[in-house]
């Protein structure tokens, strides 16, 4: 059942949202009959961001609801309303007091959300009532976080290599794009020693998984995915508490895959790539080794410092393979460092690119869709912390300063300094339900990347 009703699907009952703010509420109490007023103040009501009020009718059903807001965060207004109002439907009035509908109805959307592949949710969430055109914008958007949402909840017994490459073509199935895979031995024997090294101690085969789709003659567009399944850590195995939520270390991957699919979905005019390298990053008699040194698609060798910095390796060829079709831009989404969380915080992704127009492109569109990131610098100086000694250099290295930087820096080697490259280190979770955003698997960035994608081949 759609959180999202289009209005002109018949007739119903609807309860009417309004939402308040200090500024607006006298004006709301003006609007209130004497006995709503009695009641909000018998509540002691505050129109206090997330604040609710249910007045009742006559008739012991819902008259309408109050809802304190804060207009700067127009996608968290109604995020929290699905799961708390009862079932039933909604409309925001005409004259409410935030002009984007289209934030505040894929807000309510996001928030409905609910992971039921191996239990129910215990009831319905209470759908939204919109105009026709605000459907059409916000569903794909909806659809697209529910995927990246799904994809990153799905534990790895039914999330692994295969089942994104699953995934990914049924988008090709629908949008009528071409997949070729490269799968264990084949990656060697194709020049992709980094996705095989870091898989190959899995009991499911590492693989590079492509889809293509549009006219050669349209800008060429390669989108990367990290898709490490699961990651042990390898032989530098992961602690108990760093491991248990390894399950999420794909969702560079989901992200990839959803902004493909939007993208195709929207009929952009691009030509496009997607590459995701689909690995598990396991431990057996055949792992990948501290201290080995691999040469990598691009031809530079790399020594392997730590085996738990395992995704800038098979995003590195993926990298190089994106880089041989000259596209137009190369866009990355890898859970790649716990650093980055360290520097901003859980809710908040780190974005690395080598072009300033691309980085406030990028983060103004990230503005206008409220799902906010950050640049963090490519500071050249700090890649002598990945020197080695037997190598071109190594994945990681001694020091724990700067730890998103120096991955980024190992990632922008495999860059040539004239392709524009973005690469977006996300957290692809949420730790605790808040407005718009129930815990577990989160898409971040991706609204962002598919407003600037939708500006810039528009």
């Amino acid at each position: 059942m759609s959180p999202l009703i289009d209005r002109k699907s018949g007739k119903r009952s609807v309860t009417t949202i309004e939402l308040v703010d200090l500024a607006s509420m006298p004006a709301m109490e003006q609007k209130l009959g004497a006995q709503h007023r009695q009641w909000l103040s018998s509540l002691g009501f505050r129109p206090t961001p997330g604040a609710v009020a249910v007045l009742p009718n006559n008739a012991g059903g819902l008259a309408r609801v109050l809802v304190g807001i804060d207009r700067k965060e127009p996608l968290s207004v109604l995020g929290g309303l699905p799961q708390r109002l009862p079932e039933g439907i909604y409309q925001v009035a005409e004259d409410t007091i935030v002009e984007d509908r289209e934030l505040l109805a894929l807000g309510w959307a996001l928030g409905a959300y609910r992971f039921e592949r191996y239990r129910k949710a215990a009831r319905p969430a209470a759908q939204l009532l919109i105009e026709p055109a605000t459907l059409r914008a916000v569903q794909p958007l909806m659809e697209a976080v529910f995927e990246v949402r799904d994809l990153v909840n799905t534990p790895t017994e039914d999330m692994g290599p295969a089942d994104l490459s699953a995934a990914i073509h049924a988008h090709a199935t629908e949008h009528k794009a071409k997949v070729r895979e490269w799968v264990g031995d084949e990656l060697l024997a194709n020049n992709f020693p980094t996705i095989h090294a870091v898989g190959r101690a899995s009991h499911r085969e590492p693989r590079l998984i492509e889809l293509t789709w549009g006219k050669n003659s349209n800008p060429k567009l390669v989108i990367v995915g990290k898709g490490v399944c699961f990651d042990t850590g390898g032989l530098d195995i992961k602690p108990s508490d760093g491991m248990r939520w390894m399950k999420k270390d794909m969702g560079g991957a989901a992200h990839a895959i959803a902004l493909a699919g939007l993208v195709m979905k929207a009929r952009l005019p691009v030509r496009l790539t997607l590459l995701v390298p689909a690995v598990e990053n396991a431990i057996a008699g055949n792992a990948m080794r501290p201290g080995e040194v691999i040469r990598t698609r691009a031809g530079h060798t790399v020594e392997v410092d730590n085996t738990d910095a395992e995704g800038r390796l098979v995003l590195c060829d993926a990298l190089a393979f994106a880089v041989e079709q000259s596209p137009d831009l190369i866009v990355d989404f890898a859970t790649l460092t716990g650093a980055a969380r360290v520097a901003l915080g859980p809710e908040l992704p780190a974005l690395f690119t080598n072009r300033d127009q691309l980085a406030d492109e990028v983060i103004g569109a990230a503005e206008s869709v409220d799902d906010p990131m950050w640049r963090l610098p490519l500071w050249r100086p700090y890649r002598r912390m990945l020197e080695s000694y037997i190598a071109d250099f190594a994945n990681a290295g001694p020091s724990r300063h700067a730890g998103a930087i120096t991955a980024a820096l190992y990632l922008e080697r495999f860059v040539p300094e004239g392709q524009n490259w973005m690469h977006l280190d996300t957290y692809s979770w949420n730790d605790g339900d808040r407005p718009a955003h129930p815990r577990g698997g989160e898409a971040q960035g991706l609204r962002a990347f598919f407003k600037f994608l939708s500006t810039r081949y528009s």
